[in-house]
């Protein structure tokens, strides 16, 4: 089963009255033009270009992320036959102040720390009374990211804006409405799978 929630964030686009994230110093320009920069892995020259839309917030990800990705990464990524690039879709606030935290990494950590979001989905995004908020600098601490980093990041409304837009154009072009979703080599699929039924979608790749 597939999470079904088009536009959900339109109302944070808007400025309307969802809730706003925690206000903060905001980030210098450079810093945001480099977290906005594509976060990839895999080499550039690769036939197969695959973009993942995915929400931090979303099971259905988090359990592709656990149980389809890890062999996706090893025979397909880094053995040069993909090219894969990590699109947010988030799905509510807390997955777009995570998706913002995430991007504030240095490329090499993003990777890592999104899959580490994933693995504890339970304990930051869905436990009672849970604020989500701390337990996102929590994880950020350990992946090396310092506290002024942290609050420019939530407290960057460029950002929040950009991913925001972003979201909107992958609605535009690929009729992005689900997560997880894959745009392979242009044309979209969405849904959950294993890696076997991945793996078919790719030309020329066994």
């Amino acid at each position: 089963m597939t999470i079904h929630r088009r536009h959900l964030l339109a109302l944070v686009a808007a400025g309307s009255a969802m809730p706003a994230l925690a206000q903060a110093q905001g980030a210098t320009a450079i810093q945001t033009a480099a977290w906005e920069t594509e976060r990839a892995l895999g080499s550039p020259q690769a036939k197969n270009r695959v973009s993942e839309w995915f929400s931090l917030t979303c099971t259905h990800c988090a359990r592709f992320a656990q149980e389809t990705f890890p062999q996706i990464r090893k025979d397909l990524i880094d053995t040069g036959k993909v090219i894969w690039v990590f699109e947010d879709f988030p799905l509510d606030r807390v997955a777009l102040q995570a998706a913002m935290v995430a991007r504030a990494l240095p490329p090499d950590r993003y990777e890592p720390f999104i899959m580490a979001l994933f693995a504890s989905q339970d304990r930051w995004a869905f436990a009672q009374g849970v604020d989500s908020t701390k337990e996102l600098w929590n994880m950020a601490a350990l992946a090396g990211m310092n506290r002024p980093t942290f609050e420019a990041a939530i407290g960057d409304s460029a950002l929040q804006s950009w991913i925001l837009a972003q979201q909107n154009n992958a609605e535009k072009k690929y009729q992005i409405d689900a997560t997880p979703s894959f745009v392979v080599n242009g044309k979209k699929y969405s849904g959950e799978m294993s890696y076997s039924d991945f793996v078919k979608l790719l030309p020329g790749v066994s």
